[in-house]
């Protein structure tokens, strides 16, 4: 790590799920410190203490630090404290251009807006970051300023959807390698922490499998395709090497995405053990600026038969390593594995951290 930092961050749609798991992976963070948090209107004025209350759905406790905060409108700019320098957006407004619009809001006022929304995720000058993969594509956010007449410290940057984040990493690994995937089938186990609080308190979810998740699918198959996308001078231009066929299901695990995926390589096919060394000792650019949140070993290989397992293998790494097992050829496709990941932590808040520090190790955020 570079230089000492001690940057202060908002925390937008605070009472959420995904809010909170934001607020609870900053407390004592080294790097960030929550000095703002906002939440609806009605939530407006109060402590965060008071307007979350029993509804607080972390294991620990809220931390004492924000407990006192006094909950601003997310719509409120004028009661920002004066040195926050960067947001993290765990919200989405009714209509999906209302949240693009709230998210370069911000972006306009000069703020650093990381955010969880698939809002901007097709946004062609927003970077959709996961950092040991297209670290370099927050090369497009001088673009983005340029293109918006934004403020030399303002811009919007997205995390991925939680559904690929169990298998994409793989995919990068190998291309690094040199055994580059053009295909892939994946079916994914997505818990019910991923639809929020209500879908793990609904009583028609448990013991139960849905065989169909509104927009994951077509999210699962393009979002790969920015991920592995070019910066050009008028944004990121999508892949075209890489077909994704995708069924997303939702089961009853309440953390930890799990996904089958069925992969095919465009020439030279590794054996097994090699495709087990290669992503055993796959680091990148986060391990390489150590940053607080990366993983030591952002890829975990098993091989036990019957693992991973979301109850065991979830918190590996913090919640930030990807699990992979039952590694085998396959006979329609090439490889087959299946692959897991913390989608509250990886997936979502702890994912959304890292691209923040990523983007503070760059200079963007200051």
């Amino acid at each position: 790590m570079s230089v000492e930092k001690n940057i202060k961050v908002s925390v937008l749609g605070a009472t959420g799920m995904v809010g909170q798991n934001c607020l609870r992976i900053l407390e004592n963070h080294p790097w960030f410190q929550v000095v703002d948090v906002a939440a609806s209107e009605r939530s407006a004025g109060k402590t965060y203490g008071e307007v979350v209350g029993e509804k607080w759905y972390m294991e620990t406790p809220i931390p004492t630090s924000i407990s006192g905060l006094i909950v601003r409108g997310v719509h409120d700019f004028d009661s920002i404290p004066e040195d926050v320098s960067c947001v993290f957006s765990a919200l989405d407004l009714q209509k999906k251009q209302d949240t693009r619009d709230f998210e370069f809001g911000y972006a306009k006022a000069g703020y650093a807006v990381i955010s969880t929304s698939s809002a901007n995720r097709q946004t062609s000058d927003v970077p959709m970051i996961i950092p040991e993969i297209n670290a370099n594509h927050a090369d497009v956010i001088p673009i983005q300023q340029k293109k918006r007449n934004l403020p030399r410290t303002g811009f919007v940057a997205v995390k991925p959807n939680c559904s690929i984040q169990s298998y994409i990493v793989v995919l990068e690994a190998l291309k690094q390698a040199g055994f580059p995937v053009d295909r892939a089938q994946v079916t994914t186990l997505q818990a019910l922490s991923g639809a929020g609080y209500k879908a793990m308190a609904n009583p028609d979810l448990k013991q139960n499998v849905v065989p169909y998740i509104g927009g994951e699918e077509e999210k699962t198959e393009k979002e790969p395709l920015k991920i592995f996308g070019q910066v050009t001078e008028k944004g990121i231009e999508q892949s075209t090497e890489l077909n994704v066929n995708a069924v997303c299901t939702r089961v009853s695990v309440i953390d930890g995405h799990t996904a089958v995926v069925h992969i095919g390589f465009s020439d030279t096919i590794p054996t097994i053990e090699e495709f087990k060394s290669i992503l055993a000792s796959f680091t990148a650019e986060p391990q390489l600026l150590q940053l607080p949140s990366a993983p030591e070993n952002p890829i975990i290989v098993l091989d036990e038969i019957d693992r991973p397992q979301p109850k065991l293998d979830r918190d590996a790494g913090g919640g930030m390593a990807v699990t992979i097992g039952r590694i085998e050829e396959d006979k329609f496709f090439d490889i087959r594995f299946i692959g897991l990941s913390h989608n509250t932590v990886r997936g979502a808040s702890g994912g959304a951290v890292l691209v923040a520090e990523l983007l503070t190790e760059k200079g963007l955020i200051s």
